[in-house]
């Protein structure tokens, strides 16, 4: 029986990579070809080849000689200028688009730390099978939602002393209420249908 290859594939990578000198941009292209199946599985490559800001670019130690550089404060200054004037485009081509229906308020369209919750909550009960979209049926994504309660709890611990009364209030009550409803869903799917199966007729 002929031996089964699958393809070769090309992946070009176009981000910026820094050597261990801070060094300069540049482009990487890997090809690698899928060895057979009946060959052993290749040695795992050296740390020397995984080297590079695109293997390390999550890197939890700001000592890390691959970790790049942050951006100066007038890159930073020019960025938020320019975001903003993006922003202000963009809502005038909403509000011309939307005709009356569109808010006259221009800070209707902006990000507030009750709308940031707000996202959060609503997610986490999607992802719990709580809630769908209009003519969609509920569907639990488990893992999904205990990462974004997980999100829900690093920015109270983040937050703490910086927020006021009212975002307090609103955070540990979603925060419970999120944590409530997956404790339920997960105990229902860990307990199992109880002893003698199912629901008697």
């Amino acid at each position: 029986m002929a031996k089964y290859k699958e393809p070769e594939f090309t992946v070009t990578d176009k981000r910026r990579r820094y050597d261990e000198d801070g060094g300069s941009e540049q482009e990487s292209s890997v090809a690698e070809a899928t060895p057979q199946v009946e060959t052993p599985p290749a040695p795992a490559a050296s740390p020397e080849a995984n080297s590079g800001y695109v293997d390390q670019q999550f890197t939890t130690d700001p000592a890390s000689a691959n970790a790049p550089p942050p951006p100066s404060q007038a890159e930073q200054d020019a960025q938020h200028a320019d975001y903003k004037a993006s922003n202000q485009k963009l809502d005038s081509l909403l509000r011309e688009r939307a005709g009356n229906k569109a808010p006259s308020d221009a800070k209707s369209f902006e990000m507030t730390f009750d709308r940031l919750i707000a996202s959060l909550y609503m997610t986490a009960m999607m992802q719990l099978g709580l809630m769908a979209p209009e003519g969609e049926q509920p569907r639990a994504d488990i893992l999904g939602a205990r990462q974004t309660i997980d999100t829900l709890s690093v920015l109270a611990e983040k937050t703490r002393g910086n927020l006021t009364e009212a975002e307090q209030n609103m955070l540990q009550n979603v925060l419970f209420e999120s944590r409530m409803a997956y404790l339920q869903l997960t105990n229902a799917i860990t307990q199992g249908p109880p002893p003698g199966g199912g629901i008697k007729p």
